[in-house]
């Protein structure tokens, strides 16, 4: 019996799973703007993994070509040192797409599985857990940075990240302990409940999945968050130069080559502002995808 179950459950699951990307295939078609921002994120993928691969690690400089204008040659124009513009846009990517990665992945990680253990367990646990959460969230992040940057580097990505992410757990632990509780009591938690099912269980097989989706929009919300964070403590000046990125040169753009006042460097200013902002769009539309593929109201509609 067993023999024939095992193959008509793996077919089940395989019907789900079409039938599921079949859906997503019609949101995206739905509006062809989420197709766009599907394509604007493997951009940028695309551009962090091989971009640095192809050009240099230390572009060369050119002093006959110092800070130019946009031309056919190069497009954003060049910077103070005659490099091109857009290539430090693509070997500066690899630094900021890494961190806003990392800094999402321990986000999502840290306060996915406190929310989700307090808002099961609630009693003591969730009062603890609460509180700590609570102190975390009124530590202002900025000043806590800038003192960090004083003492640490942040010459690695890994290490940006790892700041970041330890410093922006708290509203994400919150958010999914509301949604936790709200769970809780429906029926199917409430039904493993009384089969005496383990903790972990219930929380990984049950809680976890039903979870997915909005778990997932938060991980895509952290990355723009990590984006401006690491991007505008960059542009102050407090972090040092260890490593080109779309802040060291906002920095630079600004105060070195002077760009509110030089036309010339104008676009030495406005390509990675523009790289930010078509990053935060193309997030922006596949998070309203998301919302309507893991909402089947909104799909029905």
């Amino acid at each position: 019996m067993s023999a024939t179950l095992i193959p008509e459950t793996g077919s089940a699951a395989s019907e789900m799973r079409r039938n599921f990307w079949r859906g997503v295939w019609r949101v995206m078609r739905r509006k062809p703007s989420r197709l766009v921002g599907v394509v604007i994120i493997a951009g940028f993928i695309v551009m962090g993994v091989v971009g640095p691969m192809v050009l240099p690690e230390h572009l060369p400089s050119d002093t006959n070509a110092i800070t130019q204008a946009p031309s056919w040659e190069h497009w954003f124009g060049t910077d103070p040192q005659g490099r091109d513009v857009l290539a430090l846009v693509i070997t500066g990517s690899r630094y900021v797409l890494l961190t806003a990665a990392v800094t999402a992945l321990i986000t999502v990680v840290v306060g996915t599985a406190i929310g989700l253990f307090s808002g099961f367990k609630r009693g003591r646990w969730d009062t603890v857990l609460m509180r700590l959460t609570d102190m975390k969230l009124t530590i202002p992040g900025l000043p806590l940075l800038l003192v960090l940057a004083t003492v640490w580097q942040f010459g690695s990505p890994l290490q940006m990240g790892l700041v970041l992410g330890l410093l922006g757990w708290g509203g994400v632990a919150r958010a999914v302990r509301s949604q936790t509780l709200s769970l809780r009591e429906r029926g199917f938690i409430e039904a493993a409940r009384g089969l005496g099912l383990s903790t972990t269980h219930i929380i990984g097989k049950e809680l976890l999945p039903s979870m997915a989706p909005y778990i997932a929009m938060n991980m895509l919300i952290s990355v723009t968050g990590a984006v401006y964070s690491q991007v505008g403590l960059f542009f102050l000046g407090v972090l040092p130069y260890e490593s080109d990125n779309w802040g060291v040169m906002l920095n630079l753009a600004v105060f070195q080559a002077g760009a509110m006042i030089t036309p010339n460097a104008l676009g030495y200013l406005l390509a990675p502002l523009l790289a930010i902002l078509l990053l935060t769009l193309g997030i922006v539309l596949v998070v309203d995808a998301m919302d309507e593929i893991f909402n089947p109201r909104l799909r029905e509609e």
